[in-house]
Order: structure tokens, then sequence, then C-alpha cells
């Protein structure tokens, strides 16, 4: 009786990768033997090159397969972030998400960080801003937002005036811009298939009847009182109070409902613009009017965007460009907040306590020596001080000083697709 078909008919990942191996050495053979005589005289050679390309194409079979199988592509990322964290306990979290845990010392004082390291294609994993409520005033503790989107994974997101909970910079969430730049901070980009990170500008304008107005930002607070600013149902009801000499047009369904100088109440369908009357009494109730958005990078196919500041790694070199941004007011030893990726699009959260004796903090530039140390080939830092939290699975994994974290504006969120 034959019983060689009692085991079933299939190979596991390193027969697979042998096989591949051999298919491919066996046409080297086979061109090998049209040159019979060159063979003979070399046979020695021959059968060491052999060898070589052998145990060459083994190892490219199982490079194939590690591409074509998800369980040897965790394995691989398992063993990657062992080997990068050799000192440190790390936690499994999800598939293709790692919890790590580490306490570095930088001029001979402590530090505790908490990292999470996850390849978003291994986990089938989604990463996105999400606010604290459906409007921008409002702030919650990181483990209510993340309730919001039953995520696994949250650290606190862009700066917010501390008052109203108001996020400061550019906020974009499922293609929908939320708030407008700040000083054209760098911002992260969020991408179907990966991560870019740039500063960031705007370019919008309302065309009415022949007439065009720049709009300056969007949902934003005022810096200048010559500035035309754009406000959305995301803000609140009404918009804010007119600047000196100020004028308001409010804006339903494509068509110019109504002007004045008071706050204008905010349409479902629509918007408000604020600004100078000189820039907007051009405008008339009435009119149909097209308003176009735009940021520069124009990152087309976008969905998510989420800024900070300043940059920390920029195209692998550490980048500390705290003037240019002028974040002069978030130097100096504290408790930090930081995202980025690495070359092969893996992203890094990582959230660092500071302001007490078991951990004094790091300096920006001490924060971009160790994003770029584990690997981010770009990294912005994010809100922190007192924002500084980051929840896994349920808890909250660093020490922030009130217990729980204090409420949050938003938080960058990783959650099942």
């Amino acid at each position: 009786m034959d019983t060689t078909l009692s085991r079933p008919f299939w190979l596991n990942g390193e027969e697979i990768a042998g096989l591949v191996g051999s298919l491919f050495n066996l046409s080297i053979i086979g061109l090998l033997a049209c040159s019979q005589v060159w063979v003979l005289a070399m046979s020695d050679e021959v059968r060491v090159a052999s060898a070589a390309v052998q145990k060459m194409n083994v190892s490219v079979g199982r490079q194939i397969m590690e591409e074509l199988s998800p369980e040897l592509k965790e394995e691989k990322f398992n063993k990657s972030v062992r080997d990068k964290y050799p000192k440190a306990a790390v936690y499994d979290v999800e598939r293709g998400v790692k919890h790590i845990k580490v306490t570095k010392y930088f001029s001979g004082r402590p530090v505790r960080i908490n990292i999470v390291e996850a390849d978003l294609k291994l986990g089938d994993l989604v990463i996105k801003p999400e606010l604290a409520s459906e409007k921008l005033n409002s702030r919650r503790t990181i483990k209510n937002i993340a309730g919001k989107s039953s995520s696994i994974v949250a650290l606190n997101g862009t700066y917010f005036k501390p008052q109203t909970g108001v996020p400061i910079g550019t906020l974009m969430v499922d293609g929908k811009l939320m708030t407008g730049p700040m000083y054209d901070r760098v911002a992260l980009g969020i991408f179907e298939d990966g991560f870019d990170i740039a500063r960031v500008s705007l370019d919008a304008k309302v065309k009415s009847n022949g007439n065009i107005v720049k709009v300056d930002n969007i949902n934003q607070q005022r810096t200048l009182s010559t500035h035309v600013l754009l406000y959305t149902p995301e803000w609140g009801t009404s918009a804010p109070k007119s600047p000196k000499y100020g004028y308001q047009v409010s804006v339903s369904d494509g068509r110019i409902l109504s002007t004045g100088y008071s706050p204008l109440n905010i349409p479902a369908d629509g918007y408000v613009l604020v600004g100078p009357k000189s820039k907007l009494s051009i405008l008339e109730a009435g009119e149909k009017i097209k308003l176009n958005v735009k940021t520069s990078p124009e990152w087309k196919s976008v969905k998510h965007i989420i800024s900070g500041g300043p940059y920390l790694v920029k195209n692998g070199e550490v980048y500390v460009d705290v003037a240019a941004q002028k974040l002069h007011s978030i130097t100096g030893r504290n408790p930090r907040s930081a995202i980025g990726y690495t070359a092969d699009n893996r992203l890094i959260l990582v959230a660092v306590d500071g302001r007490e004796g078991a951990s004094v903090g790091l300096t920006l530039t001490e924060l971009a020596n160790f994003m770029k140390s584990i690997g981010c080939t770009n990294a912005i830092n994010l809100d922190g001080g007192g924002s500084t939290v980051m929840y896994v699975k349920g808890k909250i994994v660093n020490n922030p000083k009130v217990t729980g974290g204090i409420p949050l504006s938003n938080a960058v969120v990783l959650s099942a697709k």
C-alpha cells in the first residue's frame, strides 16, 4: 500500500522557499549542461558555484514567502521589534502592534518612554485623528476619545486652545478639513498606503459674481484683524464676533444667505465668512458663491492630516526648526509626545514622561535623536507637557501628572478596519 499520500499535499514556508530556490537552480543547471566541456574542465568551481546559487535562491525563496505569507511577515515583524529594543519590556497588543516600555538615561538622569510600533497592513489597522466630539470646542479624556472609535491605541494629538478645546493647526478627518494651518506648521499626512510629512499652508478662496476673496484660515483663532476667516458647523451654532470694522457673510448650499456686522448663525449646509468689511462687502445676498480649498503641498489622496511641530526627523536626519514654526515656548526638558514612521512605513508613537524624579523628560533635540535611533525617517513633535498621555487597550500606560490625563481636544487613534 502506497503511504506517500497520507500527508496532505501542502508545504510549509521553509519547504516552499526551498522549492522556489531549487526550481531556479535547475534552470542554472540546464544552462551549464549546454557547455559540457567547460563544466568538465571546471567541475570543482562549478560545484562550489552551484551550492552558492542554491543557498542564495533558498534565501530569495524565503523573502518571496515572507511577502506572501502573513504568518512569516508577522514572525519577521516580531523579531525585528525584539532586536530593536533588546533591553526593553515588549508587549503584544494586537497582530502587527507592539507596546514597548523602556527607561533611558540622558546626562545621567532617567527618562521613561512608552513606544507603540505598528505595521498597519499586517494588523489590518487604520490610524487617524479623532476629535473629542462633533464640535471643535470640546474636551474629553483620552479614554473617552478612544472609546468613540473602539481604538486599541491612542496618543494625544495636536495643540489646542485650553479654554475652548479648539485645535490649533491643520486637522483633517476623513478628507474634511476641520481646522486650517497655524504658522504653516509641520503636519503628518495619512494616506491609504503610507504617510508623508511637510509644513502645510492654506490656499483657499471664494468666488462670487466675478469677485474673488482670499480665505486666510478655517475654524481658527484670529491673529490679524485684516484676515478673512471661515467658520463651519463644526465650530458651533454661530460665528465669533467680527473684528474692528468687521463684517460677516452667511452662505447656505452655495448661495449667499445674509450679511451683517453681528455674529451670524452658521448654516448646517454652509459656512460664515468673517473679516474686514472692505473685503467682504463686495459679496451680496442672493448671489451664488463657490468655495475652493487647497493645501500646499496638495496632498490629493490624503485621508487625514494632523499637525504638530516642530520637525524632529526630516528625510532621515535630525531636524528641529523651533524658530521657524514659532514654538520657542515649548523648549526645555518636558513630557513629550511624537509621531513618525520608518522607511518601510511602520508607524511609531512615543510618549515621554517628565517633570518628576523618576523621569525628567526630554528636550526637543533629545527626542529627535531618540526618534531617529528607533528608525524614524520622518517624525514630528505633538502637543506635550500636561497633555502627554498614551492609551493601550483600555489602560493609560504612561504616568501623566493628572491621573488618566487631562481632557484633550483630539487624539491620534489606532483602530481595526
